[in-house]
Protein backbone atom coordinates (compact mmCIF):
# COMPACT_ATOMS: atom_id res chain seq x y z
CA UNK A 1 0.00 0.00 0.00
CA UNK A 2 1.44 3.47 -0.64
CA UNK A 3 -0.07 5.76 1.53
CA UNK A 4 0.54 9.61 1.37
CA UNK A 5 0.82 11.74 4.44
CA UNK A 6 1.01 15.12 5.18
CA UNK A 7 2.22 16.58 8.34
CA UNK A 8 4.63 14.26 8.52
CA UNK A 9 7.04 15.77 10.76
CA UNK A 10 4.74 16.01 13.25
CA UNK A 11 4.27 14.33 16.57
CA UNK A 12 1.52 12.01 15.37
CA UNK A 13 2.72 11.99 11.86
CA UNK A 14 5.89 10.68 12.92
CA UNK A 15 5.20 7.58 14.49
CA UNK A 16 2.47 7.07 11.95
CA UNK A 17 4.94 7.52 9.37
CA UNK A 18 7.00 4.64 11.27
CA UNK A 19 4.45 2.46 11.37
CA UNK A 20 3.41 2.64 7.76
CA UNK A 21 6.76 1.70 6.41
CA UNK A 22 6.86 -1.53 8.53
CA UNK A 23 4.22 -2.87 5.85
CA UNK A 24 4.25 -0.39 2.44
CA UNK A 25 5.30 2.72 0.84
CA UNK A 26 4.97 6.52 2.35
CA UNK A 27 5.12 9.51 0.06
CA UNK A 28 5.30 12.32 1.82
CA UNK A 29 3.99 16.21 0.83
CA UNK A 30 7.05 18.53 2.22
CA UNK A 31 7.82 21.77 1.73
CA UNK A 32 11.51 21.52 1.96
CA UNK A 33 13.82 20.03 -0.75
CA UNK A 34 13.47 16.03 0.01
CA UNK A 35 16.74 14.66 2.51
CA UNK A 36 18.96 12.24 0.70
CA UNK A 37 18.35 8.67 2.00
CA UNK A 38 15.25 9.27 2.84
CA UNK A 39 13.19 6.20 3.68
CA UNK A 40 10.08 7.91 2.25
CA UNK A 41 9.30 8.87 -1.37
CA UNK A 42 8.89 12.76 -0.71
CA UNK A 43 7.27 15.32 -3.29
CA UNK A 44 6.75 18.89 -2.84
CA UNK A 45 3.95 20.97 -1.92
CA UNK A 46 3.69 24.60 -0.96
CA UNK A 47 0.10 25.20 0.64
CA UNK A 48 0.17 28.67 1.00
CA UNK A 49 1.62 29.40 -2.35
CA UNK A 50 -0.86 26.73 -3.74
CA UNK A 51 1.39 24.82 -5.75
CA UNK A 52 2.41 20.85 -5.83
CA UNK A 53 4.65 18.63 -7.43
CA UNK A 54 1.79 16.93 -9.88
CA UNK A 55 4.38 15.40 -11.69
CA UNK A 56 6.74 14.03 -9.41
CA UNK A 57 3.40 12.66 -7.08
CA UNK A 58 2.08 10.89 -10.30
CA UNK A 59 5.78 9.20 -10.44
CA UNK A 60 5.63 8.54 -7.11
CA UNK A 61 3.03 5.58 -8.43
CA UNK A 62 -0.41 5.12 -7.65
CA UNK A 63 -1.78 6.41 -4.03
CA UNK A 64 -3.92 3.80 -2.02
CA UNK A 65 -4.61 6.07 0.66
CA UNK A 66 -4.08 9.45 2.11
CA UNK A 67 -3.51 10.62 5.94
CA UNK A 68 -4.18 14.78 5.73
CA UNK A 69 -2.56 16.15 8.96
CA UNK A 70 -0.63 19.43 8.21
CA UNK A 71 -1.82 22.78 10.07
CA UNK A 72 -0.02 25.31 11.86
CA UNK A 73 0.27 24.66 16.02
CA UNK A 74 -2.86 25.75 18.06
CA UNK A 75 -1.51 25.90 21.26
CA UNK A 76 2.37 26.70 20.30
CA UNK A 77 1.75 31.01 20.46
CA UNK A 78 -0.43 32.91 21.69
CA UNK A 79 -4.19 33.74 19.55
CA UNK A 80 -3.28 37.36 18.31
CA UNK A 81 -5.03 38.27 15.14
CA UNK A 82 -2.58 37.42 12.85
CA UNK A 83 -2.05 33.77 14.76
CA UNK A 84 -5.78 32.94 14.62
CA UNK A 85 -5.41 33.65 11.03
CA UNK A 86 -2.83 31.63 10.36
CA UNK A 87 -4.24 28.61 12.31
CA UNK A 88 -7.39 28.83 10.26
CA UNK A 89 -5.51 29.06 6.54
CA UNK A 90 -2.71 26.67 7.58
CA UNK A 91 -5.71 23.83 8.04
CA UNK A 92 -8.24 25.74 4.72
CA UNK A 93 -5.56 26.38 2.62
CA UNK A 94 -3.85 22.83 2.58
CA UNK A 95 -7.10 21.03 2.63
CA UNK A 96 -8.64 22.56 -0.68
CA UNK A 97 -4.69 22.01 -2.64
CA UNK A 98 -5.04 18.23 -1.26
CA UNK A 99 -7.71 17.70 -2.43
CA UNK A 100 -8.01 19.22 -5.89
CA UNK A 101 -4.46 17.44 -6.30
CA UNK A 102 -6.54 14.11 -5.25
CA UNK A 103 -9.48 14.96 -7.48
CA UNK A 104 -6.84 15.43 -10.76
CA UNK A 105 -4.85 12.05 -9.65
CA UNK A 106 -5.65 9.01 -11.95
CA UNK A 107 -6.50 6.81 -10.53
CA UNK A 108 -7.59 8.95 -7.74
CA UNK A 109 -6.89 7.10 -4.43
CA UNK A 110 -9.48 5.26 -2.54
CA UNK A 111 -9.49 6.91 0.89
CA UNK A 112 -8.53 10.07 2.51
CA UNK A 113 -8.54 10.54 6.47
CA UNK A 114 -8.69 13.89 7.18
CA UNK A 115 -7.76 15.48 10.39
CA UNK A 116 -9.38 17.41 12.68
CA UNK A 117 -9.97 18.02 16.31
CA UNK A 118 -12.62 17.77 19.00
CA UNK A 119 -12.84 21.64 19.50
CA UNK A 120 -15.22 21.18 16.98
CA UNK A 121 -18.05 20.59 19.85
CA UNK A 122 -16.91 23.47 21.64
CA UNK A 123 -17.04 24.33 25.41
CA UNK A 124 -19.75 21.23 26.37
CA UNK A 125 -19.41 20.90 30.03
CA UNK A 126 -20.02 17.35 30.91
CA UNK A 127 -22.34 16.54 27.72
CA UNK A 128 -21.66 13.18 26.21
CA UNK A 129 -20.49 13.65 22.88
CA UNK A 130 -20.56 11.55 19.84
CA UNK A 131 -19.73 11.53 15.70
CA UNK A 132 -23.98 12.83 15.77
CA UNK A 133 -23.42 15.76 17.54
CA UNK A 134 -23.59 19.30 16.81
CA UNK A 135 -20.76 21.54 16.34
CA UNK A 136 -20.23 24.22 18.97
CA UNK A 137 -19.34 27.77 18.98
CA UNK A 138 -15.92 29.75 19.58
CA UNK A 139 -12.65 30.26 17.19
CA UNK A 140 -11.64 26.48 17.64
CA UNK A 141 -14.94 25.44 16.35
CA UNK A 142 -14.98 27.76 13.56
CA UNK A 143 -11.57 26.25 12.69
CA UNK A 144 -13.10 22.83 12.13
CA UNK A 145 -15.60 23.23 10.47
CA UNK A 146 -14.01 25.31 8.17
CA UNK A 147 -11.01 22.18 7.80
CA UNK A 148 -13.83 19.82 7.46
CA UNK A 149 -15.61 21.55 4.97
CA UNK A 150 -12.49 21.96 2.32
CA UNK A 151 -12.70 17.77 2.57
CA UNK A 152 -16.27 17.65 1.43
CA UNK A 153 -15.23 17.82 -2.42
CA UNK A 154 -13.28 14.88 -2.13
CA UNK A 155 -15.98 12.44 -0.67
CA UNK A 156 -18.46 14.15 -3.72
CA UNK A 157 -16.07 12.89 -5.99
CA UNK A 158 -15.66 9.25 -4.73
CA UNK A 159 -13.00 9.46 -2.15
CA UNK A 160 -13.99 7.79 0.99
CA UNK A 161 -13.22 10.52 3.21
CA UNK A 162 -13.17 10.16 7.01
CA UNK A 163 -12.96 13.38 9.11
CA UNK A 164 -10.68 12.37 12.09
CA UNK A 165 -11.42 14.50 14.89
CA UNK A 166 -8.58 13.94 17.73
CA UNK A 167 -8.37 14.64 21.43
CA UNK A 168 -5.35 15.48 23.22
CA UNK A 169 -2.50 12.92 22.21
CA UNK A 170 -0.86 11.44 24.89
CA UNK A 171 3.23 11.02 24.59
CA UNK A 172 6.10 11.98 26.31
CA UNK A 173 7.88 13.11 23.34
CA UNK A 174 5.64 16.50 22.92
CA UNK A 175 2.09 17.70 22.73
CA UNK A 176 0.20 18.74 25.82
CA UNK A 177 1.56 16.18 27.57
CA UNK A 178 5.06 16.68 26.85
CA UNK A 179 5.08 20.65 27.63
CA UNK A 180 3.42 19.69 31.25
CA UNK A 181 5.72 16.87 32.41
CA UNK A 182 8.79 18.86 33.53
CA UNK A 183 6.78 20.46 36.03
CA UNK A 184 4.87 17.13 37.32
CA UNK A 185 8.64 15.99 37.60
CA UNK A 186 9.35 18.51 39.67
CA UNK A 187 6.02 18.10 42.06
CA UNK A 188 4.91 21.08 40.74
CA UNK A 189 1.94 20.04 38.66
CA UNK A 190 -2.00 20.19 39.33
CA UNK A 191 -5.11 20.91 37.82
CA UNK A 192 -6.29 24.14 35.64
CA UNK A 193 -8.77 26.04 36.90
CA UNK A 194 -11.50 24.17 38.52
CA UNK A 195 -10.09 20.76 37.41
CA UNK A 196 -13.96 20.04 36.32
CA UNK A 197 -13.64 20.33 32.46
CA UNK A 198 -13.57 17.24 30.39
CA UNK A 199 -10.24 16.31 28.62
CA UNK A 200 -10.38 13.75 25.84
CA UNK A 201 -7.79 11.81 25.18
CA UNK A 202 -5.88 9.34 23.19
CA UNK A 203 -2.42 7.84 23.73
CA UNK A 204 -0.43 8.28 20.49
CA UNK A 205 -0.32 4.52 19.75
CA UNK A 206 -4.00 4.36 19.82
CA UNK A 207 -4.16 7.66 17.67
CA UNK A 208 -1.85 5.90 14.98
CA UNK A 209 -3.62 2.53 15.53
CA UNK A 210 -6.95 4.34 14.61
CA UNK A 211 -5.88 6.31 11.74
CA UNK A 212 -4.38 2.79 10.53
CA UNK A 213 -8.11 1.33 10.92
CA UNK A 214 -9.53 4.09 8.95
CA UNK A 215 -7.59 3.41 6.45
CA UNK A 216 -7.89 -0.07 6.24
CA UNK A 217 -11.95 -0.64 7.25
CA UNK A 218 -14.02 0.42 4.09
CA UNK A 219 -16.62 0.72 6.17
CA UNK A 220 -15.54 3.82 8.10
CA UNK A 221 -16.24 7.71 6.89
CA UNK A 222 -17.64 10.83 7.63
CA UNK A 223 -16.78 11.87 11.25
CA UNK A 224 -14.45 9.61 13.67
CA UNK A 225 -13.93 10.55 16.98
CA UNK A 226 -9.97 9.84 17.75
CA UNK A 227 -10.56 10.02 21.65
CA UNK A 228 -10.27 6.87 24.08
CA UNK A 229 -13.19 5.37 25.53
CA UNK A 230 -13.09 6.99 29.14
CA UNK A 231 -12.94 10.99 29.45
CA UNK A 232 -11.26 12.10 32.05
CA UNK A 233 -11.61 15.84 34.29
CA UNK A 234 -8.85 17.70 34.03
CA UNK A 235 -8.10 16.58 37.80
CA UNK A 236 -8.08 13.16 37.24
CA UNK A 237 -5.70 13.71 34.55
CA UNK A 238 -3.12 15.62 37.14
CA UNK A 239 -4.19 13.07 39.62
CA UNK A 240 -3.09 10.48 37.11
CA UNK A 241 0.34 11.98 35.96
CA UNK A 242 1.44 12.75 39.90
CA UNK A 243 0.92 8.81 40.60
CA UNK A 244 2.52 7.57 37.21
CA UNK A 245 5.88 9.79 38.56
CA UNK A 246 5.35 9.21 42.22
CA UNK A 247 4.58 12.78 42.52
CA UNK A 248 2.79 15.33 44.55
CA UNK A 249 -0.29 16.84 41.69
CA UNK A 250 -1.55 19.51 44.24
CA UNK A 251 -0.51 22.70 42.80
CA UNK A 252 -3.17 24.58 40.74
CA UNK A 253 -2.47 26.46 37.77
CA UNK A 254 -5.62 29.37 38.57
CA UNK A 255 -7.71 29.95 35.60
CA UNK A 256 -7.13 33.93 36.35
CA UNK A 257 -3.37 33.34 35.89
CA UNK A 258 -3.45 31.03 32.88
CA UNK A 259 -6.34 33.78 31.20
CA UNK A 260 -3.37 36.44 32.03
CA UNK A 261 -0.81 34.76 30.24
CA UNK A 262 -2.69 33.67 27.31
CA UNK A 263 -5.52 35.72 26.55
CA UNK A 264 -8.91 34.76 27.57
CA UNK A 265 -10.28 33.41 24.45
CA UNK A 266 -7.20 31.62 24.11
CA UNK A 267 -7.55 30.42 27.95
CA UNK A 268 -11.21 29.85 28.40
CA UNK A 269 -11.25 27.50 24.89
CA UNK A 270 -8.04 25.32 25.11
CA UNK A 271 -7.23 24.65 28.72
CA UNK A 272 -10.38 26.10 30.66
CA UNK A 273 -12.93 24.48 28.51
CA UNK A 274 -13.38 20.84 27.93
CA UNK A 275 -15.38 18.26 25.74
CA UNK A 276 -16.44 14.63 26.50
CA UNK A 277 -15.94 12.91 23.68
CA UNK A 278 -16.82 9.25 22.97
CA UNK A 279 -15.33 7.48 20.52
CA UNK A 280 -18.86 5.65 19.14
CA UNK A 281 -17.57 4.84 15.58
CA UNK A 282 -14.19 3.81 15.89
CA UNK A 283 -16.30 1.28 18.62
CA UNK A 284 -18.80 0.33 15.98
CA UNK A 285 -16.51 -1.02 13.71
CA UNK A 286 -14.86 -3.21 15.68
CA UNK A 287 -10.90 -1.31 16.92
CA UNK A 288 -9.94 -2.38 20.02
CA UNK A 289 -8.13 0.41 22.12
CA UNK A 290 -4.18 -0.65 23.38
CA UNK A 291 -5.13 1.67 26.47
CA UNK A 292 -8.53 2.80 27.13
CA UNK A 293 -8.02 3.14 30.81
CA UNK A 294 -6.29 6.56 31.76
CA UNK A 295 -4.30 5.46 34.63
CA UNK A 296 -3.02 2.40 32.92
CA UNK A 297 -2.36 4.54 29.60
CA UNK A 298 -0.41 7.50 31.58
CA UNK A 299 2.28 4.93 32.56
CA UNK A 300 2.37 3.09 29.24
CA UNK A 301 3.10 6.81 27.83
CA UNK A 302 5.30 7.21 31.07
CA UNK A 303 7.57 4.13 30.31
CA UNK A 304 10.76 3.93 28.43
CA UNK A 305 10.32 1.70 25.61
CA UNK A 306 12.68 -1.41 26.06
Amino acid sequence: MNTLVTGSSGLIGTALVDRLLASGQVTRLVRDEPAPGSRTVDVRWDPAAGTVDRAGLEQAGPVDGVVHLAGAGIGDRRWTRTRKQVVLESRTASTHLLVDTLCRLSPPPAVLVSGSAVGYYGDRGDEELSETSSAGTGFLADVCRAWESEAGPAAAAGIRTVLLRTGIVLSRAGGALGRQLPLFRLGLGGRTGSGRQFRSWITLEDEVGAIEHCLGDPGVSGPVNATAPHPATDAELAAALGAALHRPAAIPVPAAALRLVLGSEMAGQLVLGGQRVLPDVLQARGYRFAHPELDEAVRSVLTPAG
